[in-house]
């Protein structure tokens, strides 16, 4: 090998590595572990932690609190307009959200947050989706994103029917995939 190849062929390699684990991802300004206590894919336990209860805004303006959920299930996704990942998951969201099943979806983005439009210009540019289905809350500065130990984009996070938090997963997960966590979950 010429000492060219020597020289990149490691660095290539590591550069690699990163791209793979980052996904959409960045790291948190306050380097915050998740908030279920593990990075990825903590089992669902009857020691869950409490949910940060979050008062957010909706597209409409229409206020929504974790609390108004009390005795249900709900999916959590934090995405970005600008992750690739996020978008390419976007339709198979909004068909998970226009389905029965014993538990709410609920998606939300950060305004002003790790590189996300301003408010205005994330409603104008979400108007232009077709995801009639898919419920989408405001947290601007990211505040919530913070209590819930967002790390990367998209993250999932599983909410049993007692407010806590069961399962965090960073990373797109499929609707079959959601829907058997939830089996799992009380």
């Amino acid at each position: 090998m010429n000492t060219f190849k020597k020289k990149t062929f490691p660095l290539l390699t590591l550069l690699s590595a990163i791209l793979l684990l980052s996904a959409c991802g960045q790291t948190s300004g306050s380097g915050a572990a998740s908030a279920s206590g593990a990075a990825a894919g903590t089992a669902a336990s009857a020691s869950a932690k409490p949910a940060p209860q979050f008062d957010l805004k909706d597209l409409n303006g229409n206020d929504v609190k974790l609390a108004d959920f009390k005795g249900q299930k709900v999916y959590i996704k934090y995405w970005a307009s600008w992750c690739s990942i996020c978008l390419a998951g976007m339709e198979e969201l909004n068909t998970l959200a226009g389905q029965d099943n014993d538990f709410k979806v609920i998606s939300i983005v950060a305004p002003n947050f790790k590189g996300e439009k301003s408010e205005a210009d994330f409603k104008k540019w979400f108007a232009s989706m077709d995801e009639k289905n898919t419920t989408v809350l405001l947290d601007p500065d990211g505040k919530y994103a913070q209590q819930f130990g967002v790390r990367a984009y998209p993250t999932s996070f599983y909410i049993d029917s007692q407010g806590g938090l069961s399962k965090t997963v960073p990373g797109h997960n499929t609707n079959d995939v959601i829907a058997a966590n939830f089996k799992d979950i009380p």
